[in-house]
C-alpha cells in the first residue's frame, strides 16, 4: 500500500502533539518507497514553521523525510487545477484539502490525515493509528 501524508500528520509530529508517537511509529514502520507528500503540503508546513521562526525545524524535517527518509515528493500540474476546483465544489473542501484529495486520487495513494473533512469524500482517509492497527 502507498500513502499520501497530509499536512496534519507531519505537523502532528513536528509540533509534538498528542498523536506524535503514533505518527512516528507509522513513519518508521512504513516500507521504503510507500510514503509520499505533496509539494503543496511541504510548502504549507514551511509557511507555518517559518511564521513560528522554526526554520531549522523545517530544514531538519525536509532532510529527515525527503533526503534521508525516502519520502516521495509529488505535485499536481496546472492542468489539474480544474479538478481541484471541481472537487472543492462537489464535496465542499477548501483548496488545500481539495489539492490533497486530487493528488491522492491521481497517484492512487491512501490519504493519511487527521482532518475529518476527508471523511465526507469517496476516498476517505486513514489515521496513522488505523493503519498501525490494521497491519498487526
Amino acid at each position: 500500500m502507498k500513502y499520501l501524508l497530509d499536512t496534519s500528520v507531519i505537523l502532528e509530529l513536528l509540533l509534538d502533539q498528542s498523536s506524535a508517537d503514533s505518527v512516528q511509529r507509522f513513519l518508521m514502520g512504513a516500507p521504503k518507497g510507500s510514503l509520499h507528500i505533496s509539494e503543496f503540503a511541504l510548502y504549507s508546513i514551511g509557511i507555518l514553521l517559518f511564521r513560528r521562526k522554526e526554520q531549522d525545524v523545517f530544514l531538519q524535517a525536509v532532510n529527515d523525510l525527503l533526503v534521508v527518509g525516502g519520502v516521495g515528493l509529488i505535485r499536481l500540474d496546472v492542468k489539474e487545477m480544474d479538478e481541484i476546483a471541481e472537487i472543492s465544489k462537489r464535496v465542499g473542501l477548501d483548496f488545500d484539502d481539495a489539492y490533497q484529495y486530487t493528488a491522492a486520487e491521481k497517484y492512487k495513494l491512501v490519504l493519511v490525515s487527521f482532518d475529518k473533512h476527508f471523511d465526507r469524500t469517496d476516498i476517505g482517509r486513514k489515521t496513522p493509528e488505523e493503519i498501525l492497527r490494521s497491519s498487526h
